[in-house]
């Protein structure tokens, strides 16, 4: 029987809710339900706890407890993960993002996984800057039409969410899913296939696009997210 499921869509760094835009109404046009949860990146009060804590009162006031799907960007999958640790979820979702370890601090996880060695690595071999820089990073394959769109947007990450620990034991008892941006220049797709087969054993499904896949690439994303 055919069921309406409802796609918790947490935001990176920043937690600007806006940059789901483009696969809100994809997911809610083949007749789903799509929450994309705005955080408040910029408040140094608030960290991965109270990040999870507003994600879990937005689902409890949209949907049914099991009729769940979390998915979390980049730094969102610390925040995702801890979601779907804490209560029933349908599945977990990755994009391009940040796969927590145990006790492990979002802070931490880029030396955790040699993110930076990563990074320049792939820079020199694709041609680009391997000091890092916006334009060439993030924002290389998205519509400057669109990056227009979103200044009003945007927010810097205030450091708490960089302190807080995954203090979570154990993953979700629930199917996890890893989607890699085939180019993505933060976390290259090297990096995060390595990540994501040692710490969830999950084999990521790769997909064009950069780091801001939701932004560049949503038709595919979307696709793929009701494929599950």
């Amino acid at each position: 029987m055919w069921t309406v499921t409802t796609f918790v869509l947490i935001p990176g760094a920043g937690g600007a809710a806006w940059y789901w835009s483009r696969v809100v109404p994809l997911l809610r046009a083949a007749g789903h339900q799509a929450l994309a949860v705005d955080l408040p990146g910029d408040d140094e009060r608030a960290g991965l706890p109270e990040y999870a804590c507003l994600v879990a009162r937005a689902i409890d006031a949209a949907a049914p407890a099991d009729d769940v799907v979390i998915v979390g960007q980049s730094l969102g999958g610390f925040t995702a993960a801890r979601v779907a640790a804490e209560r029933p979820v349908r599945a977990l979702v990755f994009v391009n993002a940040m796969i927590p370890a145990p006790g492990e601090s979002a802070g931490q996880w880029w030396v955790d996984v040699g993110q930076e060695q990563a990074a320049r690595a792939a820079a020199e071999q694709g041609g680009y800057s391997p000091e890092f820089d916006e334009e060439s990073w993030f924002l290389h394959d998205v519509d400057p039409l669109v990056v227009a769109e979103g200044e009003p947007h945007q927010r810097p990450e205030a450091g708490i969410a960089f302190e807080s620990t995954w203090d979570v034991d154990g993953w979700p008892d629930a199917p996890i899913h890893v989607v890699a941006g085939r180019d993505d220049r933060l976390f290259p797709l090297a990096l995060q296939q390595r990540v994501a087969r040692d710490r969830v054993g999950v084999e990521p499904v790769v997909l064009p696009g950069g780091h801001l896949m939701a932004l560049s690439r949503p038709v595919e994303l979307a696709n793929h997210l009701l494929s599950l």
